[in-house]
């Protein structure tokens, strides 16, 4: 019972921090909005609004993750102090790879879909439609999370906004080197003019060929990824057919205080490969 007790107020406590922290950032946001504005007449306008960005990221679900992994471990498993903290350390690694994997899907998610987009405009253009009719077509054609972006920039122009502040959220919500293309292509046109169906044609290429070498390197990756699993699949392998043959003397390793430390060193450099591996396998360019 005591132990559950102290679960309750850990888990509790990890929550008021939680609150703490975001009603900390609700306190900022109101204020930096209600703040004066500058006396200098040239000086940048203030956003009207604060931008939320496409690809929501949640850095703080790993750290959340951990620590509960090694409170349930300790306090209801019954492990020990080296074993909980070490799962719960790869628990936050693994967490932090899968959110960082989550979010490189809705990317490249939103860059099928802006190519898409894209050649739809490109056929509005090249029909004589205009740069707004052009975003409305593609807007009725496409779905989110993109549509939500599209509809946006669309309103915002018909409301009377900048165009050039408009396509410059654009890439701020949306850190992504397709989207400061498209917006750039889209905010040069609306100051110099000229004919933007084959500016946008060159931009859908290049798109799609970024795309398709995403694809490419991702492919290749995977088979040394397999590899990795499967030798360190091997390795469990192992421990269970010597804790199938000897348990007592496994048992009796695991649990001294040098097999716990060898036993958790190993876990955790394996975790730490395999996220440093998943990095640097990432496709930059």
């Amino acid at each position: 019972m005591i132990p559950f007790g102290l679960l309750v107020l850990l888990v509790g406590a990890i929550g008021g921090i939680a609150w703490r922290f975001q009603y900390a950032r609700t306190q900022s946001i109101a204020r930096d909005r209600f703040a004066a504005p500058p006396d200098d007449a040239d000086a940048a306008p203030i956003r009207r609004r604060n931008l939320r960005p496409v690809i929501g990221r949640f850095y703080w679900v790993s750290l959340v993750a951990g620590i509960l992994a090694a409170i349930v471990l300790f306090f209801l498993v019954g492990a020990s102090l080296v074993i909980s903290s070490t799962i719960g350390i790869i628990a936050a690694l693994l967490t932090f790879m899968l959110e960082i994997q989550i979010a490189e899907f809705r990317r490249a998610k939103l860059e099928t879909q802006l190519a898409e987009a894209i050649d739809l405009m490109v056929g509005a253009l090249g029909a004589g439609a205009g740069v707004n009719t052009a975003m409305s077509v593609a807007l009725e054609e496409t779905r989110d999370p993109l549509r939500s972006l599209l509809r946006d920039v669309i309103e915002r122009i018909r409301y009377g906004d900048d165009p050039e502040v408009v396509f410059q959220d654009v890439s701020a919500r949306v850190p992504m080197e397709t989207f400061l293309l498209f917006s750039s292509a889209l905010s040069v046109h609306w100051d110099v003019g000229g004919s933007l169906a084959p500016t946008m044609a060159s931009v859908g290429r290049t798109i799609r060929d970024r795309i398709e070498i995403a694809r490419q390197i991702r492919s290749n990756i995977a088979q040394s990824n397999i590899s990795t699993v499967a030798i360190i699949g091997l390795t469990y392998f192992i421990a269970a057919v010597m804790w199938r043959n000897s348990p007592e003397p496994t048992v009796e390793f695991v649990t001294s205080p040098t097999g716990e430390f060898f036993v958790a060193g190993s876990m955790l450099l394996q975790a730490v490969g395999i996220v440093w591996m998943y990095l640097m396998s990432r496709a930059k360019f």
